[in-house]
């Protein structure tokens, strides 16, 4: 007896009433098992594509986010070193300006000494937090040291020549002789001819000529009322007008003028109104008249 291995499906087709149709659909078992094979394959294929899709999506948006941390650590990091260059270029300005005013460090930024009481809010720093709050401080601390050097730039704080001390400033004895009493309204400070004669500040020369006393003389203002005179200068190298820093050179000492020999004759004054000059001179006291 020979096995029938198909399967046999019917359908009946009603026309009308009065007639109807059988019809049969033969299936074999095989294409049947093969269908239901290939179904499975696709479905497992389908399956297995959209999983490798959902990786690769995931994928994609997890070198995204890596690239969007990579781009940010990398911005982050140009900040700190452009922060650093930054506290490195206000170092180094605020150590030149320091050298340049004679203002050291610790005149601007004096620290309490360190004691066990300490508190306050807290506030929190991350690392660039740290660099942006230090770099800050350094550009006080340069506007600080700025200021200083314009002040004491413009205020006498120099000696005007290397030399020796000699007649101060008030009453004085007549240095040629007949007993009598004068007022001597500057400093001199006794010097070989032609020693150097530096501006004790900054400023702007307002007389450089020869006048009677004082013979060749160096005015300079300084602004805020401030003003001071080099007299007796056997060279002047300096003109009318002309702006000289702190320090800079204006002539020569000599013994031009009301003089008994080489010195320089140096006035300090306010508002046009002689004062002492040893206080304007570093180390020299009052008490030493």
């Amino acid at each position: 007896m020979v096995r029938d291995d198909r399967l046999y499906a019917f359908i009946i087709a009603h026309t009308s009433r009065s007639r109807s149709q059988i019809r049969r659909i033969c299936v074999h078992k095989r294409w049947l098992k093969f269908s239901a094979f290939l179904a499975v394959a696709l479905f497992c294929a389908a399956a297995y594509g959209i999983y490798g899709l959902t990786q690769h999506l995931r994928h994609q948006s997890v070198e995204q986010e890596n690239a969007r941390l990579r781009a940010e650590n990398e911005k982050q990091r140009q900040q700190l070193n452009n922060l650093n260059n930054r506290v490195e270029r206000v170092e180094d300005a605020s150590r030149k300006l320091a050298e340049m005013s004679g203002v050291s460090p610790e005149e601007g930024h004096n620290e309490p000494a360190v004691t066990n009481g300490a508190g306050g809010p807290f506030l929190p720093l991350d690392d660039a937090g740290v660099v942006e709050y230090k770099t800050v401080q350094l550009e006080q601390e340069l506007r600080a040291y700025e200021v200083a050097l314009r002040e004491r730039a413009t205020v006498p704080s120099l000696w005007p020549v290397a030399g020796t001390l000699e007649s101060g400033y008030g009453v004085r004895r007549n240095p040629f002789g007949g007993g009598s009493y004068e007022s001597h309204e500057g400093q001199d400070i006794e010097a070989d001819m032609g020693t150097p004669v530096v501006a004790a500040a900054s400023g702007t020369v307002t007389i450089a000529c020869a006048q009677n006393g004082y013979g060749n003389v160096v005015y300079i203002d300084h602004g805020n009322g401030l003003s001071t005179r080099y007299g007796h200068l056997s060279r002047i190298d300096v003109e009318v007008g002309q702006h000289i820093t702190r320090g800079g050179h204006l002539g020569l000492v000599g013994s031009t003028g009301r003089s008994t020999g080489p010195h320089l004759h140096y006035e300090v004054r306010i508002n046009n109104q002689p004062v002492n000059p040893r206080p304007y001179l570093p180390g020299a006291g009052e008490e030493e008249q």
